[in-house]
Formats: structure tokens, C-alpha cells, sequence
């Protein structure tokens, strides 16, 4: 690994497993395809090759999306949170995001939560 990759994931706050939650989202739309998670050997590779590579926490082993399936995801962005322990990872998705065929992996279970807004102030504009 290089000094420039050191220094980019040595700034990602990993949890007590080695891992980092990262979040994909489609580059051009904004929509959130799915979440997986990352060492920092995954991150690296995703960092450096232009794929994006997670850590199977049930196989315990490297994948990268679309080896088998054909629905890739070629990194277009990639940003760390404010508190360093989440990735935001931006990416140009080819077929479907989700191993059950969805764009996403939340079009399927619809919580059906209260929704709410903004309360307006004196002028009419949210607050």
C-alpha cells in the first residue's frame, strides 16, 4: 500500500470488528442502491481499482459486486462522515443493485412511517 493510500484509510474509524459501514449511491440519481461493509483491505481496493469491493461478514471473505452476478459498480466517488465511521461511496450501478434482482435494496419492505414536516416560521418558510 502506498503512503497516499495509508493516509486516506488511516483516517476511517473502524468498529471492534475491523469494519466500516458504506453506504452506495447511484452517482447521477441519488438513490441509495445498498449498504456493505469494509476492512480497510476492501477499502483499499475500492479506493485504488475502481470497483467497489466489500467484506462478507457471513462468507468472511472479499467480494466484489458483480464478479458473478454482472450488475458492477464502478466508483464515480467516495467520502467519509463527519465522524469518520461511515463511507459514502458513489458509483455508476449496471443492473441491479440488490442479490434479489431490485434496483435497490430498499424497495422491497416499505416501513410506512408518520410523515412529517418542517414547521413553517412567521414568514411562511421552513424552519
Amino acid at each position: 500500500m502506498s503512503a497516499v493510500d495509508d493516509a486516506r484509510i488511516d483516517r476511517v474509524r473502524f468498529n471492534a470488528d475491523g469494519l466500516v459501514p458504506a453506504i452506495i449511491q447511484q452517482h447521477d440519481t441519488g438513490d441509495v442502491l445498498m449498504l456493505g461493509w469494509m476492512d480497510a483491505e476492501a477499502l483499499r481496493r475500492t479506493l485504488t481499482e475502481g470497483r467497489v469491493t466489500f467484506w462478507s461478514r457471513s462468507r468472511q471473505e472479499y467480494w466484489r459486486k458483480g464478479d458473478t452476478s454482472g450488475h458492477a459498480q464502478y466508483v464515480r466517488g467516495a467520502r467519509l462522515d463527519c465522524d469518520g465511521d461511515t463511507l459514502l461511496i458513489a458509483v455508476e450501478q449496471i443492473g441491479a443493485a440488490c442479490h434479489t434482482g431490485d434496483h435497490t435494496c430498499f424497495d422491497a419492505d416499505d416501513l410506512s412511517p408518520l410523515v412529517s414536516f418542517a414547521p413553517l416560521d412567521s414568514d411562511g418558510d421552513a424552519s
